[in-house]
C-alpha cells in the first residue's frame, strides 16, 4: 500500500511495509524495535494507518551499524538513550558515519559507473574532485577509483554543501588534526588505566569506549559548533 502523506515536517510518509522494505529489514523487527523504545513511534493518519519519516529511516540505518560494530541490543539501547531526542535524520547520518569511521577501513575497488550507481545520481567532473578532496574517492585507473565505503554517503551528503573545494580540504585539515591530538591523549589516558591488566581486559575496554568516545565528541562538537554560530550570526 502506497500513501501519499507527509509527515510533520513535510516529507512523504511511509507505510510500516514501506519502511520496512526501504530499511531492508522486517515489518516484525520494525515493530520490535518501536516496543523496545528504539525506534520513536510513527504519526497516527487516517484509518489508524501509522506514517514513518526520514527520522526512523535514519535511525534503523544507526542501529544497523551499531549491530554491525558488535553492539548488543542492550548497548544499543543504552546508546540511543543518550542521544538527544530531538536528532533530525542529518544528525542520525553524521552520528553513523562516526560510529562506521571505527570500523577497519573496508575500501573497494569500483568503475565510474558503479559508483554512480552507488550513488544514485550522476557525478560530474567537479562533484569527482570534492569527493577526493574529502579522501572519499581516488583514482587509481583509468577507470578504477578506491572507495572508502563509510565515508561515501556522508560525502555525497556534503556535494550540495555551498562550499569551495579549498574550504573543504582546510576543514578536513582542521578535523584531522584535531582529532588525532583527542585520539593521542585519550589514548594515553587509557594506556595509563589497562597498563596492569591482561590483552583481553584491554580489549573489553576498547570495546566498551568505542562508541561512548564516539557519542561524546560529536556530542561535544555539535554544542560547540552550535554556539560559534549563534555567536557569529548575532555578531556578539
Amino acid at each position: 500500500m502506497t500513501t501519499d502523506a507527509t509527515t510533520g515536517d513535510g516529507e512523504p510518509a511511509l507505510t510500516i511495509d514501506e519502511l520496512a522494505a526501504r530499511t531492508g529489514v522486517t515489518v516484525r523487527t520494525v515493530r520490535f524495535y518501536g516496543s523496545r523504545g528504539l525506534l520513536p513511534p510513527p504519526e497516527i493518519g487516517p484509518r489508524r494507518v501509522g506514517h514513518y519519516g526520514p527520522g526512523h529511516v535514519a535511525r534503523l540505518a544507526l542501529i544497523e551499524e551499531l549491530q554491525q560494530q558488535g553492539m548488543t541490543l542492550a548497548a544499543i539501547e543504552r546508546y540511543l538513550r543518550q542521544l538527544p531526542p530531538d536528532l533530525g535524520p542529518h544528525d542520525l547520518a553524521i552520528h553513523r558515519a562516526v560510529v562506521a569511521s571505527w570500523a577497519p577501513e573496508a575500501p573497494e575497488r569500483v568503475s565510474r559507473r558503479e559508483l554512480e550507481r552507488r550513488a544514485g545520481r550522476p557525478l560530474a567532473s567537479g562533484d569527482m574532485e570534492r569527493l577526493a578532496a574529502m579522501d572519499v574517492v581516488r583514482q587509481e585507473g583509468e577507470d578504477v577509483f578506491r572507495v572508502d565505503t563509510g565515508l561515501l554517503r556522508l560525502g555525497l551528503r556534503l556535494l550540495d554543501v555551498p562550499l569551495s573545494q579549498d574550504a573543504i580540504l582546510a576543514a578536513r585539515k582542521v578535523l584531522v588534526e584535531h582529532s588525532r591530538a583527542a585520539a593521542r591523549e585519550l589514548a594515553q589516558l587509557f594506556r595509563g588505566e589497562v597498563a596492569e591488566r591482561d590483552a583481553r581486559d584491554v580489549q573489553s575496554l576498547s570495546a566498551h569506549m568505542h562508541p561512548l568516545v564516539v557519542q561524546a565528541l560529536l556530542s561535544t562538537f555539535q554544542r560547540s559548533l552550535r554556539e560559534e554560530l549563534s555567536e557569529w550570526l548575532t555578531g556578539s
